[in-house]
């Protein structure tokens, strides 16, 4: 059986790990193949071209070959625009990487969960909206996974959810009017149409989608949140 190869697929990396003595193990998000695995060859040795390309956040377009899970990477070249994340932002970057690599199975595309990633990427550079930028991704990654959250009705009751009123969340059938509730309907809506601009509402959302992935990660805990977390906490004490 012959090797498949793939040429120039636009692509980001998730993450990487040492193998052997010269060579990573790339985890991959491609625009037409999904979530992959590379082996990057020699990358580490001193004389490689290819090391510094080979890093998160950077548009790549990569080739490679093999019909093994694991396939072999045979050229890497970086695309435009590319725009460098900083600070706080970086650490949310590796957060939305690990919600990907939680989300999406191997080998299944969605070329539109790649074009969200780039726009929070861009988003995320621009250091106000990284709160906004996150929900924005988390929204359309659960969306496109399969797992899309219904806010516009309380089934329970038979009525579209009511601005000046509070409420539950039920993972299954969405809002659920209740008076001691932890949402408000203005949020729900808000959430429902992308509308963060209201900080009020950024804070609820938080909660909200906070809620929402840890019962799909099953109590999976995030490495990227307990760091983020640890973060504000030192600038707290600073």
């Amino acid at each position: 059986m012959t090797d498949t190869s793939v040429y120039l697929q636009p692509a980001y990396i998730l993450q990487h790990r040492k193998f052997r003595e010269s060579s990573l193990i790339l985890e991959v998000l491609t625009r037409d193949f999904g979530r992959i695995s590379l082996l990057a060859k020699g990358v580490r040795k001193s004389r490689s071209k290819t090391a510094g390309l080979l890093q998160p956040f950077i548009p790549l377009a990569v080739s490679y070959l093999g019909k093994a899970e694991l396939k072999t990477l045979t050229d890497v070249e970086m695309l435009q625009p590319y725009v460098e994340l900083h600070g706080a932002a970086i650490y949310s970057g590796f957060y939305i990487n690990e919600l990907v690599g939680c989300f999406l199975h191997k080998d299944d595309p969605h070329p539109e969960v790649f074009d969200h990633y780039g726009a929070c990427l861009a988003a995320l550079s621009s250091q106000p909206s990284i709160e906004a930028a996150l929900r924005k991704f988390e929204l359309d990654l659960i969306n496109h996974a399969g797992y899309g959250l219904q806010l516009d009705h309380d089934l329970h009751n038979k009525l579209p959810v009511d601005p000046l009123k509070k409420y539950t969340f039920d993972i299954e059938q969405g809002p659920i009017e209740d008076a001691g509730g932890k949402f408000s309907g203005n949020t729900l809506n808000a959430i429902s149409s992308r509308d963060f601009s209201d900080p009020g509402v950024l804070i609820e959302a938080k909660r909200l989608m906070r809620t929402v992935i840890d019962a799909y990660l099953q109590g999976k805990s995030l490495k990227s949140r307990g760091i983020i977390t640890q973060i504000i906490k030192q600038t707290k004490n600073d």
